[in-house]
């Protein structure tokens, strides 16, 4: 008798936890759909994942990515054959403003991930160890951003060379700081919740406390600082781009696009001007939807 009650009773705890999910899920769905802005960056955010994914499969140009030169249609303005129109070596700037999306996205994904790879666990070790180790990781983490970030990021890339390679170093080399600071301050109000102060008391390892405490409850702030930080990153690095020190051509990134065009401002403005649009569609895309995140996980922090 025992034998079937047991496994009734673990189906029933089973779908309440998972009802709890269910009701979760739909709060969230509930709060974020009713912000016009997190849905206009979220509709931004899957386009560019969506050219990102099948860019390179609907391009009409495929070879103009790769430095294709077709002079007898330099600088043509934007028609039915070329809706962007071409720059100064005839190639299609719709197709490589697309097929940049993927170089956008490399560098987004990057910058981001390796600043969390290191600032999650430094902010992490300093927030619910404290003392010295605290001391010395914020000291570290002041220094930084004693910097201002961009220039930083340009004597790194002054020193390695220029490149996207060393561009996307540099920038994760100065974004970390800000990891640390975000989940710093979280994990020093966690470690004495009472919950923690429960697992410690019973024995249960630093280890164990930092998995499944500690972390899990710094992800919500940190979904949101790096869904931010995509489109920052990307600005970034198209910065970068833009005085030379990024991509080289003909690698169709936005920033060192724009860097080639505004030679020929204002006559063929769309040279720029549509890589400058798709950046700032980026951008305004992730900062939105990183707001909608922010006001949905933290009721607190919402201004409305």
């Amino acid at each position: 008798m025992s034998e079937a009650i047991l496994p009734a009773s673990r189906r029933a705890r089973f779908a309440t936890e998972h009802a709890g999910s269910i009701r979760q899920a739909r709060f969230f769905l509930w709060t974020f759909t009713r912000s016009p802005s997190a849905m206009l960056g979220l509709v931004l955010v899957l386009a560019f994942l969506l050219l990102t994914l099948i860019g390179p499969w609907i391009v009409p140009y495929p070879d103009h990515a790769r430095g294709a030169v077709n002079l007898a249609n330099r600088l043509q303005p934007p028609s039915a054959a070329h809706w962007f129109g071409t720059d100064e070596m005839g190639s299609d700037i719709l197709t490589r403003v697309v097929i940049g999306t993927r170089t956008s996205f490399w560098i987004g994904v990057t910058i981001t991930g390796l600043a969390a790879l290191v600032g999650v666990p430094l902010g992490i070790a300093a927030g619910y160890f404290g003392g010295r180790i605290r001391a010395v990781i914020m000291r570290i983490t002041d220094v930084f951003l004693a910097v201002p970030g961009l220039v930083l990021a340009l004597a790194i890339v002054a020193a390695l060379g220029p490149g996207i390679l060393h561009g996307v170093l540099a920038l994760a080399i100065v974004w970390w700081p800000g990891y640390v600071r975000l989940i710093e301050a979280k994990a020093l109000t966690l470690r004495s919740e009472a919950y923690v102060e429960a697992a410690r008391t019973m024995g249960a390892s630093h280890a164990h406390i930092l998995w499944r405490h500690i972390l899990p409850n710094c992800v919500s702030p940190l979904v949101v600082k790096a869904s931010m930080d995509m489109g920052m990153a990307i600005l970034a690095a198209a910065s970068l781009g833009f005085i030379g020190l990024g991509a080289k051509p003909p690698a169709p990134e936005w920033g060192a696009m724009i860097a080639t065009g505004r030679t020929y401002m204002p006559d063929w403005w769309w040279y720029s001007a549509f890589p400058g649009l798709f950046i700032f569609l980026t951008v305004l895309g992730f900062n939105l939807f990183g707001d909608g995140l922010r006001d949905t996980l933290d009721p607190r922090s919402s201004r409305g």
